[in-house]
């Protein structure tokens, strides 16, 4: 891992041996890339050595951008080799790293967000104390804030120049943009922050109330379930030839047996498995709640041999399920999930309006009500606090649907 305490010292060169034998047991780097790399790295170490440069001292992203005006002094490359640079330097760092020789911080400087303005806090403020909104609701409201203000911006105005018609056109600006039910998503954001600037006293007018979302029926919405054939076919075609596989299929199989959101399963550490209790500790992403589920026999084959042959053997990180790149941080977005859901959807065939990270929890959910679970229990076990909160998966269980379906009066 790296440190702030870097030694000055000349480094020793690890050898292409022990470079290769690293990599390989990482699992996660093909012959054809490794070949790739060490191509890199032989240029590197000849541009170390013309600079009279420490070749562990200088593996940072200022160090490839110093290598990188280097090497194009006498030639033109594309997007692609600069992209190939970095990555070879990154995984040259893990070759060190796992060698015992501490490296500098890829980035010079840590990178920060910039702070909220006093109006953000107050509102942020305000979500969680008298709204007892849980972080990630939080964040995504100020997400939408920021955009309604950056909107505000480009008119010239702040959001003391707030009005109807500024609300207006920047929910039809977001129509363009995103989808309806994400369009709604935003407009009850601005309702909340209009409400809050009225409370406070920034505003003299109840905007609130006229604030308009866009409506879509539920029976209009994309199917947000796979039929269970589906499910089965979407687990068979992932290759657990590969590590990568191998993390895809115990993730996937995860989600669908236990109707994991995506929050759920890339937040599983490996403290979180208790093999010889056969538990699962999960938490919950937005209440931060936990909860312990047992571990079927078959999660734990899969899951079993995901840690032993597929998760690289040394990371930065406790998490259960990594990215399969250096330096193999742990996977931290739902975005992730849903790549790894299409990409092996894909390869199974399958065509579904909507495949989103949350698929195969309504798949699962919709699958517990087909064969009669009740909907208190299915509520408790996927961590809604209403039970009325299960009719969203009622709409897609069409074979319940089928069973109480009356004949058409004639």
């Amino acid at each position: 891992m790296a440190t702030s305490s870097i030694s000055s010292h000349p480094s020793r060169l690890p050898t292409t041996q022990e470079i290769l034998r690293v990599w390989r047991a990482d699992r996660c780097l093909a012959e054809r890339s490794a070949k790739h790399y060490l191509q890199w790295v032989g240029r590197l170490r000849r541009y170390f050595a013309e600079c009279g440069l420490d070749e562990r001292i200088e593996l940072t992203q200022d160090g490839a951008q110093r290598f990188l005006a280097w090497y194009t002094r006498d030639r033109l490359i594309g997007a692609g080799h600069r992209g190939g640079i970095s990555s070879a330097m990154k995984a040259l760092r893990r070759v060190y790293e796992v060698l015992g020789q501490a490296v500098p911080l890829w980035h010079s400087t840590a990178r920060r967000e910039p702070p909220p303005s006093a109006l953000l806090r107050a509102y942020a403020t305000h979500l969680t104390q008298h709204r007892g909104n849980p972080e990630v609701t939080v964040l995504k409201k100020l997400d939408h804030v920021r955009k309604l203000l950056v909107h505000l911006a480009d008119s010239r105005k702040t959001w003391l120049q707030l009005r109807l018609p500024d609300i207006d056109k920047f929910l039809i600006e977001c129509a363009g943009r995103y989808a309806r039910s994400t369009t709604a998503d935003i407009a009850s954001t601005v309702r909340s922050f209009a409400r809050f600037l009225l409370a406070s006293g920034r505003i003299k007018v109840d905007l609130a109330a006229s604030v308009i979302s866009p409506v879509q029926p539920k029976f209009e919405r994309p199917r947000r379930a796979l039929p269970w054939d589906e499910v089965r076919r979407l687990l068979n075609a992932v290759d657990t030839a590969t590590a990568c596989g191998l993390r895809d299929h115990a993730l996937l199989l995860m989600m669908s047996t236990y109707g994991f959101g995506a929050g759920e399963v890339i937040g599983l550490q490996l403290q979180d498995i208790d093999w010889e209790a056969a538990t699962l500790k999960v938490t919950r992403p937005k209440t931060r709640t936990t909860f312990v589920l047992p571990m079927l026999p078959a999660v734990a084959k899969v899951l079993a041999r995901y840690l032993r042959h597929g998760r690289p053997p040394r990371t930065p990180t406790r998490h259960v399920f990594v990215q399969m790149k250096v330096p193999f941080g742990a996977l931290t977005a739902s975005s992730a999930v849903r790549h790894i859901l299409i990409k092996h959807a894909k390869a199974a065939g399958i065509d579904a309006p909507y495949l989103g990270s949350h698929v195969l929890r309504h798949s699962n959910a919709a699958r517990q009500i087909d064969t009669g679970m009740p909907a208190r229990v299915l509520s408790d076990l996927l961590g809604h606090r209403d039970p009325e909160s299960v009719s969203a998966y009622v709409r897609i269980a069409t074979q319940s649907l089928r069973d109480v379906s009356l004949p058409v009066p004639r």
